[in-house]
């Protein structure tokens, strides 16, 4: 079993530096991270919010390290040198961005190739950087605390797939726990001999042994590495799934059965050309495909899910102080951009409490929707007027944003559309809103209007000008003005309101509150 970070006393230190202030950090200062993996090389710029860091650059080069290890027990050649050119140029843009020293982190195939340490010495000549050799129960580890970084109080078994190995790790209590390892990497199962019996053979060999310590049918099989997310774009494309925003994907067992039935069945350069997947990897997905097949056989989880955090953010994740951890990500990042890019930073939180009353039934989950809206209400503000409804539901479909369901994105999406538009009929969005059922969908449309009217006031705090009362049963919606508002209500002000009742289907009554 393994704990958290500050468990952990001699751990290696991967950034020489301190990330975060402390627990009352708002804002993380520019960090590197180079994941030097059996078949790509990336680097990731993080920057942004302290608890939801953004990609301020992200790049991978497809290298393929860890091609023919199995046979030579070397590292590729072409592979070498493709990796050894795309580490040159990462050293140069994180000096050039402000982001050095950059930790650099070397998975499978420099662990188990006997030119490894050569090569890592090599990389460190030439570059100046100085590459992480990790085993493969802290790649499980590292890649488990990505997950923890986008879905606080994640539940279930992490499954990391990189090209010459398979990690998982379990989650529990926001806690590390259970891990393994195994060489169920595609570029090594490319290499297994005795045909598609033998491959099927150690497949089931490996499976059996990996999961046999893990607990059965956990609440949440997550599913990290580029294979994975080729194969659940894949899924996207089979089910005619309107959002291809990878990160929260959710799939049933059986759906994705059906998909790797499906990805056997079809030419994988139709299959490719449809999703956009490059060739490289496409070629590794039937090997993906049989593994996670077997994968969920073994495991039964009740539900899975694409996680685009791993290794890289789980780094991030084991700097924070706990205090840090603890905050919710989605509200983290809509603050941050309500500070950096919004006309009145500080105006959401007070818009926030003045639709409140609309929405008393709310529980915790749908209030921090709203809380989210609220501050992300005004930071499309410098759009041309004709475009701001659009660029506001680009954004919260589509932005980097941990913590947040497929449904809830769009949730979001509407309600900002409804911001700055009174009538989304029509719109080029219509699809997505398939994800909302109507009630959800008639709630986004509420907030978005209430919104749109608590905004009339935004010379001052909403709260402090004007109240509103909301009487369900009565079907009533009451606007209590203080005298120094009522020159703030004025047309445009009082067609809002009516628009928003009319939302809520309820009547409405006006009145000064007399000092």
């Amino acid at each position: 079993m393994d704990g958290q970070a500050e468990d952990r006393p001699n751990a290696w230190d991967p950034f020489g530096r301190p990330l975060f202030g402390g627990p009352e950090a708002r804002a993380l200062s520019r960090v590197g991270v180079v994941d030097i993996g059996s078949n790509s090389v990336r680097m990731v710029i993080f920057d942004g919010a302290a608890r939801s860091p953004a990609y301020f650059f992200n790049e991978k080069v497809m290298c393929a390290l860890g091609a023919g290890l199995s046979e030579t027990n070397r590292l590729s050649p072409e592979g070498r040198s493709r990796a050894l050119a795309a580490l040159r140029r990462f050293a140069i843009l994180a000096e050039a961005m402000d982001a050095t020293p950059i930790s650099v982190v070397a998975t499978a195939a420099m662990r188990d190739a006997e030119d490894g340490p050569e090569f890592r010495a090599e990389i460190e000549r030439e570059t100046g950087l100085k590459p992480w050799v990790i085993d493969g129960t802290e790649e499980a580890r590292l890649s488990a605390q990505g997950v923890l970084l986008g879905w606080p109080g994640a539940e279930g078994i992490v499954c990391d797939i990189g090209g010459s190995s398979m990690e998982l790790a379990e989650l529990k209590g926001g806690m590390v726990g259970l891990r393994g390892t195994s060489p169920l990497g595609p570029l090594k199962l490319r290499e297994v001999s005795g045909g598609k019996k033998g491959l099927d053979r150690y497949i089931a060999q490996e499976i059996g042994r990996l999961v046999a310590p893990m607990p059965i049918a956990p609440p949440r099989l997550y599913l990290v590495g580029g294979s994975w997310r080729a194969i659940a774009r894949l899924d996207m494309e089979r089910r005619g799934y309107p959002l291809t925003v990878l990160h929260e994907y959710r799939m049933t067992r059986a759906a994705l059965l059906e998909t790797i039935d499906w990805i056997a069945g079809s030419d994988p350069d139709a299959l490719r050309q449809k999703t956009g997947t490059s060739p490289d990897r496409m070629a590794l997905v039937p090997y993906a495909a049989q593994v996670l097949r077997k994968l969920v056989a073994h495991l039964r989880p009740h539900e899975i899910a694409v996680s685009s955090y791993g290794i890289r953010e789980g780094l991030l994740y084991e700097q924070m102080p706990a205090d840090l951890r603890a905050r919710d990500p989605l509200i983290e990042a809509c603050r941050f951009a309500e500070q950096r890019a919004a006309r009145q930073p500080g105006f959401g939180n007070r818009l926030y409490n003045f639709i409140l009353p609309l929405f008393g039934a709310a529980g915790p989950d749908k209030r921090r929707l709203i809380r989210a809206a609220c501050l992300l209400h005004d930071t499309a503000w410098r759009a041309h007027p004709d475009y701001r409804h659009e660029i506001c539901f680009d954004s919260a479909t589509q932005a980097n944003l941990g913590g947040l369901e497929h449904w809830e994105r769009v949730f979001l999406g509407v309600s900002l559309l409804h911001r700055y538009k009174n009538s989304r009929s029509g719109s080029r969005f219509e699809p997505l809103f398939s994800l909302l059922d109507a009630d959800r969908m008639r709630q986004a449309e509420v907030l978005g209007k209430a919104m749109r009217f608590g905004a009339m006031f935004s010379l001052h705090a909403p709260d402090s000008l004007a109240e509103l009362r909301h009487y369900p049963k009565k079907k009533q919606l009451e606007l209590i003005l203080a005298e120094a508002a009522v020159p703030l209500f004025g047309e445009v002000a009082a067609a809002r309101f009516a628009s928003l009742a009319k939302a809520l289907g309820v009547e409405t009554s006006v009145r000064v509150r007399r000092r």
